[in-house]
């Protein structure tokens, strides 16, 4: 999958492509006013949702058909160009037909593979952008297959966004991150535009600010940020949304890295640390390989004596020890968790290999 560059159209030099405007289309002067202050701060992408899945019934669910009237007029006005989410293909059509320069899939859309190919089908060898928001759970397959599906009915210019994603876990944000699924996608597919979505990750307009700069500090491609001339009053999404004045702020405060440098000094100083790294590495490895040989022995005396595999209050001690120990060594809590969830994992899968084994395993001379 190698889709086109069209992020350039939008951008110079190396600043990230900027998509904003507001949750919905409530009015005509609604779009106006945000589409002439997005062009007065060089933004010539806005977003403007038409439709709006709502989780519940008898909610604002957009303005439909006469909210693309006002997109046609205002891009008339302005020049600017406009983005709006579609999930089904008398969607697609209307959309198209209005003029709408990029279209999205929602995460209930991307979800479902059927629906997927549905608009895949309405879009097929259509020259338009089309971007892919993350389903609602961490499930990065259906991420790929929704983008495979469109790539495979002959849309080039592609592109995905990332909005968090669906959590029963008490957090800041309304959807938690987990920045590790959209780079794997984008180590994946390099050449695949990543876009940001910081006003649903954080869900309140206080964090855009920190969720954006992270995503730029990992390379993303782009932002896209709701942007309301009266946020509080929104018919959606109220507390996530920040005015023209305080976009323009925010991305005046963001820091843009350079994604690679040619200074010498900096270059030589970080292959010599990433040197000491590869050392580190290896004797983690190693020490790694004691470890679950430990986990072996462990494993044939629970054999031989009859005990389950999974001990919960040795799991309980070490999730206590862990991250105490880690704190100590100045490292965060939760990656010393998450690091010993994963190291616990593999420590089960092999004590339960050798518990199904006809004949007690015994090491290699």
């Amino acid at each position: 999958m190698k889709p086109d560059n069209w992020i350039s159209a939008f951008t110079t030099g190396n600043q990230p492509l900027v998509i904003a405007g507001p949750c919905s289309a409530e009015s005509h002067a609604q779009l106006l006013t945000v589409a002439t202050s997005l062009k007065e701060q060089g933004i010539g992408l806005m977003r403007a949702g038409v439709w709006k899945p709502r989780t519940r019934p008898n909610t604002f669910e957009g303005n439909g058909r006469e909210a693309l009237d006002w997109i046609a007029d205002v891009k008339n006005q302005t020049g600017i160009a406009v983005a709006t989410e579609v999930a089904s293909t008398q969607h697609v059509e209307q959309a198209l037909h209005a003029g709408v320069d990029v279209l999205w899939l929602g995460a209930r859309t991307t979800v479902n593979p059927f629906l997927v190919q549905e608009l895949a089908d309405a879009l097929k060898s259509v020259d338009t952008i089309v971007l892919v928001k993350n389903p609602i759970n961490p499930d990065l397959s259906l991420w790929i297959g929704a983008l495979e599906r469109l790539h495979h009915a002959g849309i080039k210019k592609l592109g995905a966004i990332h909005r968090g994603f669906s959590s029963l876990q008490n957090s800041v944000f309304r959807n938690q991150p987990l920045w590790q699924l959209p780079l794997e996608l984008k180590i994946r597919y390099p050449q695949l535009p990543l876009i940001a979505d910081p006003s649903h990750i954080a869900g309140n307009r206080h964090m855009i600010f920190d969720v954006s700069q992270k995503a730029l500090d990992l390379g993303y491609d782009g932002l896209m940020i709701e942007t309301h001339p009266d946020p509080d009053n929104a018919l959606s999404d109220a507390q996530q949304q920040i005015t023209p004045l305080a976009l323009k702020e925010l991305l005046a405060n963001l820091r843009i890295a350079e994604r690679s440098s040619d200074n010498i000094i900096f270059l030589n100083q970080l292959e010599h640390l990433r040197e000491r790294i590869d050392q580190m590495d290896q004797e983690l490895i190693n020490t790694l390989a004691s470890r679950m040989k430990l986990v072996e022995k462990i494993g044939d005396y629970k054999k031989e004596n009859n005990v389950t595999v999974f001990q919960l209050e040795r799991w309980n001690e070490i999730m206590k020890t862990r991250p105490e120990w880690g704190q100590h060594a100045h490292l965060a809590a939760d990656f010393i968790k998450e690091l010993y969830r994963v190291i616990h994992d593999e420590s089960i899968r092999i004590q339960t290999e050798i518990m199904n084994q006809s004949e007690t395993r015994h090491d290699a001379p």
